[in-house]
């Protein structure tokens, strides 16, 4: 049976007091970085009135097992941002918007690099390209860049520059010089479309979790499969990364629609500039598709460790 029902029980960090999308991004981090002993924040909405920014409570027993084991105390690589980032102000946990692919159930557990502990009130940004390897926001761009139809198609034409090239002193260490806390040295993409799929952000519980629904991410010319994440604390970017998946299921999910019709992929794990073993997801099937977790080692304190 499908988890997509799933959807509608799930409780965002924001109460019902605020409607869905009225609370911002920039709203979101600077209630978080104020939240009381209790984890509770208040935050202004995009009408002008005031809502609750209160702890999902639990985490679902499936992703808790899988988490087990799955602590690291080593500091997660810093990584570039990529061309195609920018605040797409959507506070959501299932990003979809009915874009075509196998259904992705993503956790992500944010831990002190240092202390090992849980960081609760991180607010955590994902975002990445379609079955086609085109990213919203972005179409042309990721489609080749070529308004006119030229760029070899969707997913197509060049990669951009320093897709595939890890920034200065990454992965791992401390952020590029000169890097706005953590983002790869790379500035922040003016939306080119109005599109906003598998884009969102949500923050995490008193267990350091948040939860994605999306789709497995398809591939584009001089990178491998990934999905870029984004961590804010105490409203700074202080950790930048991306997440992996095992090569095995890559090509599982390509044989399927829609993937199966994007083909001459160039660029696999061994091979890319970026890839590290640590980014690897922890994949499950998960009914009619997998559920992945990931711990991600951030460093609040910026001093490297």
């Amino acid at each position: 049976m499908s988890q997509d029902h799933d959807e509608g029980r799930r409780v965002s960090r924001r109460t019902a007091l605020a409607g869905i999308g009225s609370i911002g991004l920039g709203a979101l981090l600077g209630a978080c970085s104020g939240a009381d002993g209790g984890g509770k924040a208040r935050a202004t909405t995009t009408t002008g009135a005031t809502a609750t920014v209160s702890p999902r409570a639990t985490t679902p027993q499936d992703v808790a097992k899988l988490f087990e084991g799955a602590s690291t105390c080593t500091l997660t690589p810093q990584t570039t941002q990529g061309p195609y980032y920018f605040d797409a102000d959507k506070i959501r946990s299932d990003i979809r918007e009915e874009r075509e692919g196998v259904r992705l159930r993503l956790a992500v557990r944010v831990q002190d690099s240092e202390t090992c502990r849980a960081i609760p009130n991180a607010v955590v940004e994902i975002w990445h390209c379609d079955a086609a390897g085109l990213y919203s926001g972005a179409e042309t761009l990721s489609g080749g860049g070529a308004p006119s139809g030229g760029g070899g198609g969707p997913g197509g034409g060049t990669p951009p520059s320093g897709a595939g090239v890890p920034p200065s002193r990454a992965p791992g260490g401390a952020p590029p010089s000169g890097a706005p806390g953590a983002g790869g040295g790379q500035g922040d993409l003016t939306p080119q479309d109005d599109n906003r799929y598998l884009r969102g952000a949500q923050v995490t519980d008193n267990q350091g979790i948040v939860q994605f629904t999306t789709i497995w991410p398809g591939w584009y010319r001089g990178r491998t499969v990934h999905i870029h994440a984004m961590v804010h604390v105490d409203n700074q970017r202080t950790l930048t990364t991306q997440m992996m998946m095992d090569e095995a299921l890559n090509t599982a999910v390509f044989a399927r629609q829609p993937y199966a019709g994007h083909t001459g992929r160039d660029t696999f794990n061994d091979g890319d500039g970026i890839y590290r073993p640590t980014m690897l997801l922890k994949v499950v099937r998960d009914d009619d598709g997998y559920l992945g977790v990931i711990t991600l080692a951030a460093d609040p304190d910026q001093d490297g460790k």
